[in-house]
């Protein structure tokens, strides 16, 4: 189930005590006060249950995490077989950083788990397996596997310590650096440039994050073929 679709934890707490409700609820309960807001005695509280219940369905903390991680996995749409391999990494990536919005809690966890569960190994397969459909080699998959991941998580890393979402915001955080730093920012003239910049047309981490994932598939593209 998508996170869109899943119900805050307060519901959760009226249904059956299954794995997939212990997690589910585990995920509300992180999206909603991070991760340390995630305990088995919390967990079972907010399922309405003995902490000992749970221990039928996870064993521990490290195996309710890996499951939590698997369903975000499960929110990203696969690349697809025999469609256009850029487009398909296209949305991949996009639709990861949007999991990984709906669920800051999990950046750096996603490829950290010892034990990744079912979607997370479905999603991998999908990914290579499209590049060495499109002609990649095997170590050029990896390379563009790699770089791919790199760019989308590291992206996501960034926007989870920014709280500015609206060109608005930045434009209003970019004046407010050049009325009260103004002297300082003399000294620095580059970003200086930037930073009047921003202030009139404002930022988009959206626009930004689509600008440097064409840049990786524009260059996977000139390197397909030359190994």
């Amino acid at each position: 189930m998508r996170s869109d679709q899943r119900p805050p934890a307060t519901e959760l707490r009226r249904a059956g005590l299954t794995r997939e409700r212990v997690l589910e609820t585990a995920v509300a309960l992180a999206d909603e006060g991070g991760l340390e807001a995630v305990s088995m005695r919390k967990l079972a509280r907010a399922l309405g249950v003995e902490a000992m219940s749970l221990y039928n369905h996870i064993p521990n903390k490290d195996r309710l995490l890996n499951g939590m991680v698997d369903l975000v996995f499960e929110e990203i749409d696969p690349p697809a077989a025999g469609g256009e391999w850029k487009a398909e990494m296209r949305k991949r990536a996009i639709s990861t950083r949007a999991a990984l919005n709906r669920h800051p809690w999990a950046v750096g966890f996603m490829e950290a788990r010892s034990e990744p569960g079912e979607a997370n190994l479905q999603l991998h397969e999908a990914v290579l397996a499209r590049l060495r459909e499109a002609g990649f080699s095997v170590p050029m998959a990896i390379h563009a596997y790699s770089v791919q991941d790199a760019y989308i998580y590291g992206f996501a890393l960034q926007e989870k310590t920014l709280s500015h979402q609206t060109r608005d915001e930045w434009k209003g955080v970019a004046r407010r650096i050049i009325r009260e730093y103004g002297d300082v920012l003399d000294s620095y003239p580059s970003s200086a440039e930037v930073q009047r910049h921003i202030a009139e047309h404002g930022f988009s981490h959206e626009e930004e994050f689509l600008y440097g994932l064409e840049l990786i598939l524009g260059g996977l593209e000139r390197l397909l073929g030359s190994d």
